[in-house]
């Protein structure tokens, strides 16, 4: 591999809760990932923009506040409209209820992780399913 992954951690959305996103960017980071974490109530706008800016791999959602069926698919759709959804592996987490991640998969999102996940599932399905070239 030329480089590390390099995965955009981000908090769409109002919710304030950040500890789950501090929790899997830490455990990215230690996997020797490189992560950028945006911070809390960020735009789908602004989340596409910095995975652009920052050359991204992945692009890991993270929410609490029961938008995910709105504000995760969007970040997908802006990734498309940007033309770089086909190199960005784009991730969610979070309290989403089970019932709803079809339909998050449905619309873009590669998988979702929820509480109680062990971070080596999630380092592992990057690895496994990163759309660059390893």
């Amino acid at each position: 591999m030329d480089r590390p992954i390099r995965v955009l951690v981000a908090k769409p959305g109002l919710d304030g809760h950040d500890r789950g996103a501090k929790v899997i960017a830490r455990a990215l980071r230690d996997a020797g990932m490189e992560v950028i974490y945006t911070g809390l109530r960020l735009t789908p706008e602004q989340i596409v923009q910095a995975a652009i800016q920052e050359d991204v791999d992945v692009v890991a959602l993270s929410i609490l506040s029961g938008a995910h069926g709105h504000l995760l698919p969007k970040v997908v759709d802006l990734l498309k409209k940007e033309e770089v959804y086909d190199e960005i592996l784009v991730l969610g987490g979070g309290v989403i209820p089970e019932e709803d991640i079809p339909e998050l998969k449905a619309k873009g999102i590669a998988e979702v992780f929820t509480p109680g996940t062990p971070t080596t599932v999630t380092i592992d399905f990057i690895r496994e399913n990163l759309k660059r070239k390893q």
